[in-house]
């Protein structure tokens, strides 16, 4: 007969005589992501990813169309605010395309920052009646959200081809690109829906947080206006690095600033493997503080 506890995060099996039984009980300390476990748990995490994007779209008129609302009604107002009013530089390219290049990777790191990060708050109930691996939980906002990515980033190539833009040799680097967006998403994620359940200050300050990194981030604005003595603290923030790839690689207006690409790729594993970590010390308490 198995046994398990809410809050437990590692398993053995037990033999009872002729039989055999799973006891799952706690652990502690630094522990490595058990990727085959994970694997293990993969029906579960494909049933949350497709309940998260049918969830978002039940009952909806526009249906997918919000996938591409979002970064559609910012880019009207940066066009009118930034590209009229203020006459930002656009690297010689429309301001509309420009900047709605930008918002596709912004639109999905933000949301899906917000959404992993209260992940284990909204599943709260279920972490704490069933096991499963708990890293499950963060990582499916950060899958669930690459459709309205893909989705938004049609919308890209229409825009190209309407003012006849073709990608440049530069394209070839968009895989790396999308791998650290994906992995400074998923660190973060990790770090802050561990201590957002411990601390719920977290999730209320995470959205402001955000709204300021945008603009620390070349989604208004190109990467060359800022200072070269300011580059690598800004190359800190892997999404500059992130954004600008985009921009070069499918607009082919300016070459890709492979510094920022270099130390965004680092500090997005940084936060990966860090997030892992402190994920997995502290997942023993999730049941408990949820």
């Amino acid at each position: 007969m198995a046994k398990s506890l809410p809050d437990s995060s590692k398993s053995s099996y037990v033999p009872d005589g002729e039989k055999q039984s799973r006891r799952i009980g706690p652990t502690s300390g630094w522990r490595l992501i058990d990727f085959g476990e994970v694997w293990e748990y993969r029906s579960l995490f494909y049933f949350l990813v497709r309940r998260d994007v049918k969830t978002r779209y039940a009952q909806s008129v526009l249906g997918i169309g919000w996938a591409v609302a979002q970064p559609v009604f910012m880019m009207i107002v940066f066009s009118v605010i930034f590209g009229q009013l203020v006459d930002v530089d656009s690297d010689g390219l429309p301001y509309v395309i420009f900047s709605y290049t930008a918002l596709v990777p912004w639109t999905y790191f933000s949301g899906a920052t917000g959404a992993s990060t209260t992940s284990l708050i909204t599943n709260r109930n279920m972490i704490s009646k069933v096991y499963f691996p708990r890293l499950i939980v963060p990582f499916t906002a950060v899958f669930a959200k690459l459709v309205d990515f893909f989705i938004a980033l049609i919308l890209v190539g229409v825009l190209m081809a309407w003012y006849g833009i073709f990608p440049s040799v530069w394209a070839i680097l968009l895989p790396a690109y999308f791998l650290v967006m994906v992995a400074t998403v998923a660190g973060l994620g990790m770090w802050l829906t561990a201590l957002a359940i411990q601390f719920r200050d977290v999730s209320y300050g995470i959205p402001l947080a955000i709204q300021l990194l945008m603009y620390l981030s070349p989604v208004v604005y190109p990467v060359a206006i800022v200072p070269d003595r300011f580059r690598p603290i800004y190359a800190l923030n892997p999404m500059s690095g992130v954004i600008d790839g985009f921009r070069s690689g499918l607009l082919g207006a300016t070459t890709p600033q492979m510094d920022l690409l270099i130390i965004g790729g680092i500090v997005a594993t940084v936060l990966f493997i860090s997030g892992a970590f402190y994920f997995r010390r502290t997942e023993r308490k999730f049941a408990d503080v949820g």
